[in-house]
């Protein structure tokens, strides 16, 4: 994270940071360079370091510094889509014959891409309760070289105390990582609590508005960063300049949208924790919530998502989805707008039959910034 930013708080952060003038034409937003190549003065003589978009292009180093001063990094680097991220996270960091603790409850795509890419090259995995931190010291073993965390956690948003994770993966010599998708950087900063990488899938509240895929990497280490830096070039799975632009056009409201996603989801799960048909309301925000003291914790607010069970099983689940109006009938999360979807035939279908298996009645909520009163009256007619 750059000097220049580090003492200034989180909001001022997210509008400023990489978000200089235009030197040319004193323009207050980057500009788009939708090119792919730089002109050279003479044979290397490279103009800001430019000299072919996969390897950098302005508009990206602007959002690749805004990243890295959100979640106090030392490197942050962009891709065209979160697993891309996570790939290359992989693919710096591991190699045949290494070991990787991964959670009980992770994103379907996560889990694909552990269980049906990385595992074909050598690299095994164990699943653990990564809200238990005896269950993670347990899964570590000697060939151990990542613990993979998510907190929330995607979808029964469980809580894991990241400084207490960070301090068992310390001990064993590993590097914690930490998707931090489902809580942005507003509400929670795992490299502060001791993590080494953290991952985002910008898709989501960094964009903000549905409209835009990526993914990021933060690291703490500037090492570290370098090296991923290395292969996110050799790799390629770059975040394009339009897709970087709309990103960081998004992460300058992301506080106060987040805080409005926060305020509502909390109204909406106090009235699905009174609904007879509703059997369990899984939302940190709730006293009974087990992870609700570490959340309080490590987290500013408690987030948009919601997930909740349902009473009568997958067919009640199913049709509340369907029955749903404003709520809209999709996967993703993190836009302005309210989504509901049923994880086990949906995003997280790639999981059936794994440890990972969800409820087959459970229900997922991305709780957006409408007026909240009609959020739950949709709910309302929805549940029946």
């Amino acid at each position: 994270m750059s000097d220049q930013h580090s003492h200034q708080n989180f909001e001022t952060r997210a509008i400023h940071a990489g978000n200089t003038a235009d030197p040319l034409t004193g323009a207050v937003v980057p500009p788009i360079y939708q090119v792919s190549t730089y002109k050279q003065d003479g044979v290397g003589g490279l103009r800001g370091g430019y000299e072919y978009s996969r390897s950098a292009n302005p508009t990206r180093t602007a959002l690749e510094e805004n990243l890295a001063a959100l979640e106090g990094g030392r490197r942050g680097l962009a891709f065209a889509s979160g697993l891309a991220a996570e790939d290359c996270l992989l693919r710096t960091l591991l190699a045949p014959g290494d070991h990787v603790v991964i959670p009980n409850d992770a994103y379907g795509g996560t889990f694909r891409l552990f269980a049906k890419v990385v595992q074909r090259w050598g690299v095994d995995f164990s699943v653990a309760d990564t809200s238990d931190v005896a269950s993670v010291r347990a899964a570590v073993n000697d060939r151990t070289k990542l613990v993979w965390v998510e907190t929330p956690s995607n979808p029964l948003l469980g809580i894991t105390d990241i400084e207490a994770v960070a301090g068992v993966a310390r001990q064993a010599g590993v590097k914690l990582v930490v998707d931090n998708t489902f809580a942005s950087p507003y509400l929670q900063q795992p490299l502060a609590l001791g993590a080494d990488v953290v991952v985002h899938s910008l898709t989501k509240y960094m964009g903000g508005h549905s409209d835009v895929v990526g993914g990021a990497l933060i690291a703490a280490d500037a090492e570290l960063g370098e090296e991923l830096a290395y292969h996110q070039n050799a790799m390629g799975a770059v975040a394009g300049p339009f897709d970087s632009w709309i990103v960081l056009r998004g992460i300058k409201t992301l506080a106060v949208r987040m805080d409005r996603h926060s305020e509502n989801a909390t109204k909406v799960a106090g009235f699905l924790s009174r609904h007879p048909k509703v059997t369990q309301v899984l939302y940190p925000g709730l006293s009974g919530h087990p992870g609700h003291e570490v959340a309080a914790k490590q987290m500013r607010s408690f987030g948009g998502m919601i997930s909740f069970r349902v009473d009568g099983g997958e067919e009640a689940a199913v049709a509340v989805c369907d029955r749903a109006k404003l709520f809209t009938l999709g996967e993703s999360l993190g836009g302005v707008e309210s989504l509901i979807e049923h994880p086990g035939r949906m995003t997280h279908a790639s999981v059936a039959g794994s440890a990972l298996e969800v409820p087959a009645d459970l229900v997922r909520l991305s709780v957006g910034i409408e007026n909240v009163d009609d959020l739950i009256e949709d709910l309302r007619e929805a549940l029946g």
